[in-house]
């Protein structure tokens, strides 16, 4: 197995351009994490201003002179200060729920480029999301869009929609975060996409502006994407022949992450791809919508943590840290791979060994990564990669453990933008029977 650690010092490691050892010591930008480890605890998340900007960049040079909006897919990481950085840049915003509205509002974010998808949206949602003026809801059943239109006309408004179509292409991704499949329970199916158009375009609540397909996350072949414009346009043809004119095309994100020697196209490679076969098709003057998450964020952060004691045993060789399933809980829920690298290349004199990374969650599947060869020893620090999205967003109380520290790197500047979490924090809404 390939070591990170053994890599040459004074270099970026590969997939993370703004992670780098210098003299041995690992950095995010300008930033020791040794320095930061000490100074703010663990577990600790470090995130690198500049690779989510730099990731933004190549979306941004895929759609130069193109009508397009992107919009941050929250759900992968939705901490304030997040946002914040996503906001200034511009970006709208996908959300799932009235709490990642009020987040977005919370960091600055504009209310009309707000896409509001979920297949659960309630009524109470639903009206808040209205009085907030948001952009569109991609509805995701029938039944969703008579109980929306009845909600928008009930405030004597119209409520801006686009349908989430299932166009049945396979992702090829985990079948946890696969949602363009048949069995899947996101969008509409292709086949019954122009009748509920149809439906749609006769409900006085709402005003048809677009059409969505999402089929999944961690894409790494451009080919799935390829697949799905295809089956959408198609679509697209058939609506707007029964006289409903489509203003825009939300085709959704799910593009892949470096974790583990993946190979995911460059955002800027991929839309030329998929622009290219836009406009063969006749569709390049159509309003694109997209919302990547993982794309922005996942490599942009590293959870840092102490090794509390090496544990030999006859079978394995355990590794045990203060960060838990409860703080990354990818590895659990998908067996997804981290990679976990050393803070400080030289201190100790350890042999290298061959460990299961683990937690101390009472869990056997608290696991952070398996059969991993490092050189460490009790009270020195590793740093978890690819850490930036479905990590802190995912994050619980299990085992009342408080919620880690967040900072945010902007060159040689930190900025504490969530501070730890407490018991008396996790306690706060709580309260004993009287009597």
């Amino acid at each position: 197995m390939n070591n990170p650690a053994n890599q040459a010092a004074s270099a970026a490691l590969p997939g993370h351009p703004f992670v780098a050892y210098r003299h041995d010591a690992l950095h995010v930008e300008d930033v020791a994490l040794s320095a930061l480890a000490q100074a703010h605890g663990t577990p600790l998340f470090v995130y690198s201003k500049a690779a989510m900007l730099s990731a933004l960049a190549a979306y941004q040079r895929g759609f130069a002179g193109r009508h397009a909006q992107i919009c941050y897919a929250m759900k992968a990481n939705s901490s304030l200060g997040v946002l914040q950085v996503f906001a200034q840049a511009g970006c709208g915003f996908d959300i799932v729920s009235g709490g990642e509205l009020e987040r977005v509002l919370a960091a600055g974010g504009d209310a009309q480029k707000i896409i509001f998808s979920g297949v659960g949206k309630t009524q109470a949602e639903m009206r808040q999301a209205l009085t907030a003026g948001i952009g569109c809801f991609n509805v995701e059943s029938e039944a969703e869009l008579d109980v929306l239109s009845g909600v928008a006309s009930a405030m004597k408004l119209r409520a801006p929609v686009s349908i989430r179509v299932n166009p049945n292409v396979d992702p090829k991704t985990h079948p946890y975060i696969s949602t363009g499949l048949k069995d899947n329970k996101f969008g509409v199916a292709h086949e019954d996409a122009l009748r509920i158009y149809r439906h749609a375009a006769s409900l006085q609540g709402l005003q048809v502006i677009g059409i969505d397909c999402h089929i999944g996350s961690q894409i790494t072949d451009a080919t799935p994407y390829l697949d799905a414009m295809d089956r959408i346009l198609d679509l697209v043809a058939a609506i707007e022949a029964a006289g409903i004119p489509l203003a825009h095309i939300d085709f959704g994100g799910g593009l892949g992450i470096n974790y583990n020697h993946d190979t995911p196209p460059a955002a800027d490679a991929l839309w030329r791809q998929l622009l290219a076969k836009l406009d063969a098709r006749g569709y390049g003057d159509k309003k694109l919508m997209i919302e990547p998450g993982r794309s922005l964020v996942g490599n942009a952060g590293v959870c840092l943590t102490e090794v509390l004691y090496l544990k030999p045993g006859e079978q394995k060789n355990f590794c045990i840290i203060d960060a838990a399933m409860n703080d990354l809980p990818r590895p659990s829920l998908y067996q997804a791979f981290h990679a976990i690298v050393p803070v400080a290349l030289q201190g100790n004199q350890a042999m290298a060994a061959t460990y299961d990374v683990v937690g101390p969650v009472c869990e056997s599947g608290d696991w952070i990564g398996r059969d991993r060869v490092l050189r460490v020893a009790a009270g020195e620090h590793l740093a978890v990669l690819s850490a930036g999205a479905y990590c802190m967003s995912m994050a619980s109380n299990y085992n009342t453990r408080g919620r880690a520290a967040e900072l945010l790197v902007d060159g040689s500047q930190v900025h504490l933008i969530r501070r730890r979490e407490t018991a008396q924090d996790q306690m706060r809404q709580e309260q004993l029977v009287a009597g």
